[in-house]
């Protein structure tokens, strides 16, 4: 398998930069450079090869499925978690088993899709954080013979805390309701296996952890899952032959392909496969250890320095993002980006993520630039 350093080779911009905001875009690689280079080329030399770009959609298809323990069959193409959210929602009825159980820690792709629901007669009651962790008794005092769907992110965009995404899921199925888990803050530095977790639905899109550009999402379903209604939103990629061109007829495939719609996107299915290719040659455990040591250097460090942070102390139930508190993280990460160290801010908070392609060395310059920020 690719050791960190091998794989930090692969990333041209980190020669002179400190990329820290994987939770928010990853790092170029020279991969994904070439591979829409690539798709450029098939546009100048074959003008519209749709078979070829097929081929491209089929390859991500599969990519993601092998990442997260699943068969292609069970993987829809989308166009973002938002999109795929919606699809899920739309196939439940909310009738005696109304109530969907989400949390305040889900990012907004999934959380207005889930509040979109009352206007269909939907309950949607919150699992709220304390001290900015979620845990099972939250949700399970909230599980009832009256809930439909419960959602549980793998790993929170808010602080970067793992939630019981295990456990959330095993108490749902075993009250009736279905689950979705959002991997987005997760797949592609934590280990995802479908078939371990359970869950009915997870959604992760590409250009976080797994190294792709927007654009596209992955939907999972469960195969064998039945709908209680079709996807509300479909088109030609949601047929059984999409290039059957019958306008007078409409069927869905048993497959997760049941909850596609319009064409996907060409250079973003390029984008994916490329990142997804990175991701194959590495040990998933691995890349967990490995950001695991970073976040714990840097959590050390900075609470050794006084500063304030919104993420967990402890290593369990931190995922791999450290959440610095400041007063105007959009200042702060201005600054940081000034000295060519590229961080995410989010409401309080500035975040400060990792990937295989990190090393102490960035975690040494995060810190000279923060104390050169804090003397000023």
């Amino acid at each position: 398998m690719t050791t960190p350093d091998r794989f930090r080779e692969r990333f041209p911009s980190l020669r002179d930069t400190v990329h820290l905001g994987s939770c928010s875009q990853g790092a170029l690689s020279d991969a994904l450079a070439a591979s829409l280079a690539e798709f450029q080329s098939s546009l100048l030399e074959h003008g519209a090869p749709w078979e070829l770009w097929m081929q491209r959609w089929e390859q991500a298809r599969a990519a993601f499925a092998a990442l997260i323990g699943a068969t292609a069959d069970e993987v829809a193409i989308v166009s973002s978690a938002s999109h795929g959210a919606f699809q899920v929602a739309s196939t439940q009825r909310f009738g005696e088993r109304r109530r969907l159980v989400t949390t305040d820690l889900e990012f907004p792709s999934l959380a207005h899709v889930w509040l979109a629901q009352r206007t269909r007669g939907a309950e949607v009651v919150h699992a709220v954080a304390r001290d900015g962790v979620v845990g099972v008794e939250d949700y399970a005092s909230l599980i009832d013979e009256r809930t439909g769907l419960v959602s549980v992110p793998l790993v929170t965009y808010a602080n970067g805390s793992r939630l019981p995404a295990r456990e959330v899921v095993a108490l749902a199925r075993e009250r009736g309701a279905r689950t979705v888990v959002d991997a987005y803050q997760g797949a592609g530095v934590e280990p995802v296996d479908v078939r371990e977790l359970d869950c009915d639905y997870l959604v992760c899109g590409s250009l976080k952890y797994l190294l792709g550009i927007s654009g596209i999402a992955f939907l999972y379903v469960r195969g064998g899952l039945r709908d209680e209604m079709p996807p509300a939103q479909t088109g030609w990629f949601g047929r059984v032959d999409p290039f059957a061109f019958d306008p007078r007829s409409i069927d869905y495939p048993d497959t997760a392909r049941r909850f596609e719609s319009g064409t996907p996107s060409v250079p973003s299915a390029y984008g994916a496969v490329a990142g997804l290719r990175l991701l194959d040659l590495l040990d998933a455990h691995e890349v967990q250890r490995h950001v695991g040591d970073l976040t714990a250097l840097l959590d050390a460090e900075l609470r050794a320095t006084g500063e304030t942070l919104a993420s967990p102390a402890d290593p369990a139930l931190r995922g791999p993002m450290v959440a610095l508190v400041d007063d105007d993280p959009d200042a702060l990460a201005g600054f940081l980006a000034s000295r060519r160290i590229v961080a995410s801010p989010r409401g309080r908070v500035v975040r400060l993520s990792f990937h295989h392609y990190n090393d102490e060395s960035d975690v040494r310059r995060l810190l000279e630039g923060l104390r050169e920020y804090r003397r000023r």
